[in-house]
C-alpha cells in the first residue's frame, strides 16, 4: 500500500513576519558566510598601500648611512680688535647756567635757543625800577648823614675852643674847676657824636654800593662763549632770587663733546684711563668718532639691580654734527691690529702647547696645524704663524643625517603620504 507524505503547512498565514516556507538543500553553504569571504578581499589593497607608505616614511626620515659635512673658510687678511662695548650719551664738555641774582620781572630776553654768543654778551635784562628807587633813597639818606656830620664837627670845634678858654680862666683863678671839667665832658661827647655819625655814613655808603651792584645784576651777560641750549623762562616772568638764582639760559661749549658711557661692573675692570675709545651714532653707523678715556667715575648708578659705572671721554666737534643727548654705541679698545691674518674663532682649538686648526689641503685631505695666535674676540682670531692667506680651515664638522633629523624635528610633522 502506497503512502504519500505531504509537507506540513504552517497554520499561520504566509504574510506574517518570521514565518516563511524555506526548503533547505543538503550540502549547500549558507549565504552569509559567502558574503564575509568576499569582504576580506577588499582590505588587501588597503594593506598594501599602508605598507608602501611606511616604507617611504622609513627611508625619508631614517637615512641609510650617515655622511659627514665639513664646512671650511679661507684664511683672510683684515683688521681685528678686542673691545669693551657700552651704551653712552653725548653731552657738552663744558656748560654753565646764566641766572638772575636779583628778584624782579624779566623785562627783555635778547637771545634764543640755538644762538651762538660771545663772552660778556648781553643776554637779558631785569626790570631795574625797584632797585633804582632804593638807590635814590640810600643816596638821600647818605646826604642827610653827611650834613649831620658837618654839624657835629662844628660842635666839636666849639667844644675844643671852649675848653681852651676854661683852662686859661682856671689858671688865672677867674673860673672854678667845675667849669673846666664840664668843658672837658662836652668835648668828649662832641667827639663821640662825630664818630657815630661817621660810622653811619660808612654804613650807608656800603648799602648804596650794594644797591648799585644789584642794579648791575639787572643786566645778565654771558659768562662764557658758546651756544644757548636751553631757556627755561620767558619775558615778563617774575623771578625770585632770594634762595637761589633762577636760570635764564644755559650756555654750552659744543666745540668739544663728552661721551658718558655706562659700563657694567663686569667690564669696568678692563678699562684704563688713556685707552683708545670710539663710538658710532644710530644715523651714521659706518662713521667712527675717536677719543681717549678721560675718567671713570668711582660712584656707580644702580638701575634694576644692575650696577653701571660712568666712563667719560671727549671728542672734537668742529662741524657741529654732534648734538646734546645723542645716543652712542661705545667701544673701548683693549687691543687692535691692522692687516693681519684672520681665521674664525670656531676654527681654533686650544691645546696645552697653544692652539691648532684643521686645514683642508688641495687634494681634499685634512691635516692639523699648530698656530700662534694673537688678538682674539668672539668672531675672529689673529694668526701670527702657522697659516698662509688662502688656506682653508675647518670651521665646524657635523653629520648630514643629524641635520636632516633636526630639520624633521623642527617641522614637527610628517609629510603627506598620498
Amino acid at each position: 500500500m502506497t503512502r504519500t507524505v505531504r509537507p506540513q503547512k504552517d497554520e499561520k498565514p504566509a504574510g506574517e513576519a518570521g514565518h516563511t516556507n524555506v526548503t533547505f538543500m543538503p550540502g549547500a553553504a549558507p549565504p552569509a558566510r559567502r558574503k564575509r569571504r568576499s569582504r576580506a578581499w577588499i582590505w588587501l589593497p588597503v594593506t598594501a598601500v599602508l605598507a608602501g607608505a611606511g616604507y617611504y616614511g622609513w627611508h625619508a626620515y631614517v637615512p641609510a648611512e650617515t655622511t659627514t659635512a665639513v664646512i671650511t673658510q679661507a684664511v683672510v687678511r683684515g683688521d681685528i680688535e678686542n673691545a669693551v662695548t657700552a651704551v653712552g650719551t653725548l653731552e657738552a664738555v663744558k656748560s654753565v647756567d646764566a641766572g638772575a641774582q636779583v628778584s624782579g620781572q624779566l623785562k627783555t630776553l635778547h637771545v634764543a635757543i640755538g644762538d651762538t654768543v660771545k663772552k660778556d654778551q648781553l643776554l637779558a635784562e631785569m626790570d631795574p625800577a625797584t632797585i633804582e628807587n632804593r638807590i635814590e633813597i640810600n643816596r638821600a639818606e647818605l646826604a642827610n648823614l653827611q650834613a649831620q656830620l658837618d654839624s657835629k664837627k662844628a660842635q666839636l670845634a666849639l667844644k675844643q675852643a671852649n675848653i681852651a678858654r676854661q683852662r686859661n680862666l682856671v689858671a688865672g683863678n677867674a673860673a672854678a674847676q667845675q667849669a673846666l671839667d664840664q668843658a672837658v665832658a662836652d668835648l668828649a661827647a662832641a667827639e663821640a657824636d662825630v664818630n657815630a655819625t661817621d660810622a653811619q655814613i660808612r654804613k650807608q655808603q656800603a648799602t648804596l654800593a650794594g644797591d648799585e651792584v644789584d642794579l648791575g645784576y639787572t643786566k645778565i651777560y654771558a659768562p662764557m662763549a658758546g651756544t644757548v641750549v636751553s631757556n627755561p623762562v620767558k619775558e615778563g616772568q617774575t623771578l625770585n632770587a632770594v634762595q637761589s638764582a633762577p636760570t635764564i639760559v644755559t650756555i654750552a661749549d659744543l666745540s668739544t663733546m663728552t661721551v658718558r658711557a655706562e659700563v657694567s661692573e663686569a667690564d669696568v675692570s678692563r678699562l684704563k684711563v688713556g685707552m683708545e675709545a670710539y663710538f658710532t651714532l644710530l644715523g651714521q653707523p659706518g662713521k667712527r668718532f675717536t677719543g681717549k678715556l678721560r675718567q671713570i667715575e668711582p660712584t656707580p648708578t644702580v638701575e634694576n639691580n644692575v650696577v653701571l659705572y660712568n666712563a667719560l671721554f671727549d671728542v672734537p666737534n668742529p662741524d657741529g654734527e654732534l648734538m646734546m643727548s645723542m645716543s652712542a654705541q661705545v667701544f673701548f679698545v683693549q687691543a687692535a691690529a691692522r692687516d693681519v691674518l684672520l681665521v674664525p674663532a670656531g676654527a681654533v682649538s686650544a691645546t696645552k702647547d697653544g692652539a691648532e686648526v684643521s686645514v683642508v689641503t688641495a687634494s681634499g685631505a685634512k691635516e692639523v696645524r699648530k698656530i700662534e695666535t694673537g688678538i682674539r674676540n668672539r668672531v675672529s682670531v689673529e694668526v701670527k704663524s702657522g697659516l698662509a692667506e688662502g688656506d682653508k680651515v675647518v670651521v665646524t664638522a657635523g653629520s648630514a643625517g643629524d641635520v636632516a633629523a633636526r630639520n624633521a624635528r623642527r617641522n614637527n610633522r610628517m609629510p603627506p603620504m598620498f
